[in-house]
């Protein structure tokens, strides 16, 4: 980690480093120069013709500091960002009461009674940090996550509580909080590109345990499932936390009925509904 950021103090790059920073300093609008050494331009940097390499750029920093940190097994974990601990959620729960906002108070209602799945995946990750603990750099498991609040805070939070290292991926969106506070700083990354951080979720995946969630955790599920499915990834755990939330929620047999998936396909994923028997699905797989 000694060969990173003393490098913009190097003569090939002190001069474009400094051309940015004094416009930072003063405020100073970062306006096209043709003149301006190319990859220290912004507004070349951010030109349509330019995707390819911004994207480039999203896949190569997380990697680099992920391998800088020795983060090469993660354990995913996704959720709903709605959901919060037993005591937030019972205090938003009054204020809206206080307020007389039948909205929000209905609503707030409604998101307590999954509150129970903010705790559990606290526990969840704490599991996994503490298996970690004493294990060689190869056997690590880090807990990995979008970085957000609810279900993802939760997971890093317990992992943080079991004394590991833990990721977080988030994404750059307008309703989008900064990530959790849990998230280990050096680990704490921004995605502008959903595709790039899906890339990102998959490359170092052993293992996914997805609570219950809305359209966000039912993307990144669906993702997983087909690539394990269609072989383009290797056969990991998957877990879905929360056995009526899920079977209410997907009627695989229906899909199965119609035969739009084989009845082998159900055998991908296997219901849960304790942060122990999650933790137990890893260990059985790979028999740890």
């Amino acid at each position: 980690m000694t060969d990173k950021t003393h490098d913009l103090h190097d003569k090939r790059l002190a001069d474009a480093w400094a051309t940015l920073q004094s416009h930072a300093d003063e405020g100073l609008p970062l306006n096209p120069d043709p003149s301006r050494v190319a990859f220290a331009d912004p507004e070349f940097l951010l030109r349509r013709e330019t995707r390819g390499i911004r994207m480039q750029l999203e896949l190569m920093k997380p990697d680099l500091e992920m391998r800088a940190h020795g983060i090469e097994n993660t354990v995913v974990v996704f959720g709903s960002a709605r959901f919060r601990s037993e005591e937030e959620s019972g205090a938003l729960l009054a204020q809206a009461e206080a307020a007389g906002d039948g909205a929000a108070t209905e609503r707030l209602r409604r998101l307590a009674r999954g509150s129970h799945y903010y705790e559990q995946a606290r526990a969840f990750g704490k599991l996994v940090a503490q298996y970690s603990n004493d294990k060689d750099p190869e056997d690590q498991l880090f807990i990995c996550t979008g970085g957000g609040p609810g279900i993802m805070q939760a997971a890093n939070r317990g992992s943080y509580e079991g004394g590991g290292l833990n990721v977080g991926l988030a994404i750059a969106l307008p309703m989008e909080e900064e990530a959790n506070p849990y998230v280990t700083p050096a680990l704490s990354f921004k995605f502008h590109y959903f595709a790039i951080r899906k890339m990102h979720f998959m490359m170092r995946a052993k293992a996914l345990v997805a609570f219950p969630g809305g359209f966000g955790t039912l993307d990144e599920l669906f993702e997983i499932i087909t690539l394990v499915q269609t072989k383009k990834s290797k056969p990991v755990p998957i877990v879905l936390f929360g056995s009526d939330y899920w079977k209410q929620l997907i009627n695989f047999d229906f899909l199965i009925d119609q035969g739009v998936i084989s009845p082998t396909d159900v055998n991908l994923f296997e219901y849960v509904d304790a942060p122990a028997d999650a933790w137990d699905a890893i260990k059985r797989f790979y028999k740890l």
